[in-house]
């Protein structure tokens, strides 16, 4: 014990990402040796393509879990990770098929286990419904985001104006509202009334996790701050949910194995979270201004591409790759600042 401690004291990364990797390793040869070699490189391929599509929930969840106490960042990372695997990777997409294609639930678990093509085909199906749920969301968070007051401007010239614009309440909905009532006027009528309710719900959940959270956030009592705590938990699992419904009908592309999907996914998941617990630490948010800055911007276009895809076949290394490039060009631009400064 006493070596593994002045092994990570050495490498302090290690602390945050040595089960992470150790659990990824076992994991993938587990499903190595039990569906082969292909399901292998299959469940790797999975892994990163989450990873890559949620790099800006990881930016954005170390904003929220920087304000929570110990105790919840360890449930986020311990049972806010089963949620996620378990939860929101395999049994809400069967949820979500059960509800828009009205089969009952028990005939859509069994399709997931023993039909997975079929059942592939029926995600695909309700595709317009899953993207209204999160584009909306995500929307609804990049606007709350780019309307609201702030210290640190990135692009100046953009956001001042769109701050003043904040001033008019409850813009951000109508907005929201308009891009939803847009990309329903896109799809076939069978979809229409399903994914305009499924939008209004997304939008919903996030007003009213908003409010509640800015509610407890204005409190100090030790069991309000508890409360708050849980209403942050509950928003970071939204959110992961929302981030990663898109990457659930992706990977149906690439295989129809739902274990090996979930497996994937799941460790993607779990290395996403890691490295919000690695920003947090580091305080990577305070020396890299524009970090969350390009995070935010790179959720609104998802959020644009959530919403056109309902229509429009859209390519998930796209939508990686535009948010990948936004983060980045927000780390340099961050990077160049710090030179300056100094």
């Amino acid at each position: 014990m006493q070596l593994i401690r002045q092994f990570t004291s050495k490498y302090p990364a290690l602390r945050i990402y040595g089960l992470t990797l150790l659990v990824s390793l076992f994991a993938c040869f587990a499903v190595g040796i039990k569906l082969g070699l292909a399901a292998f490189i299959t469940t790797i391929i999975l892994a990163v393509l989450e990873i890559s599509l949620s790099f800006d929930n990881a930016v954005v969840n170390a904003k929220v879990l920087k304000t929570m106490s110990e105790w919840w960042r360890k449930i986020f990372l311990t049972i806010g990770i089963l949620i996620a695997v378990v939860g929101v990777r395999l049994l809400l997409p069967v949820l979500l098929v059960s509800i828009f294609a009205h089969i009952d639930f028990g005939t859509v678990v069994h399709l997931a286990l023993n039909d997975s093509e079929k059942y592939g085909e029926m995600l695909h199906h309700i595709h317009p419904e899953i993207a209204a749920f999160g584009g909306i969301f995500l929307l609804m968070l990049f606007l709350d985001y780019i309307f609201g007051d702030r210290e640190i401007l990135w692009l100046r010239h953009i956001e001042l104006p769109l701050i003043k614009l904040g001033r008019f309440k409850r813009l951000d909905v109508v907005i929201a509202l308009l891009s939803l009532l847009g990309a329903v006027s896109l799809v076939d009528d069978a979809h229409a009334s399903s994914m305009l309710i499924s939008g209004i719900v997304g939008a919903v959940i996030y007003i009213v996790i908003k409010s509640v959270s800015d509610f407890f956030e204005h409190s100090r009592s030790i069991q309000n701050m508890a409360k708050a705590g849980l209403i942050g938990f509950i928003y970071l699992e939204v959110l992961d949910a929302s981030f990663s419904l898109d990457g659930v009908l992706g990977a149906f592309a690439i295989t129809s194995d739902i274990v090996v999907i979930m497996v994937g996914l799941g460790i993607g998941a779990l290395w996403v979270r890691s490295m919000t617990l690695h920003l947090v630490q580091t305080d990577t948010l305070t020396r890299f201004r524009y970090l969350e800055h390009g995070a935010h911007y790179a959720i609104g276009v998802l959020a644009v591409l959530l919403l056109v895809s309902a229509s429009q076949e859209i390519s998930e290394l796209i939508t990686g790759l535009v948010g990948f490039c936004i983060i980045i060009a927000a780390l340099v631009d961050s990077i160049r600042f710090n030179r300056r400064a100094a």
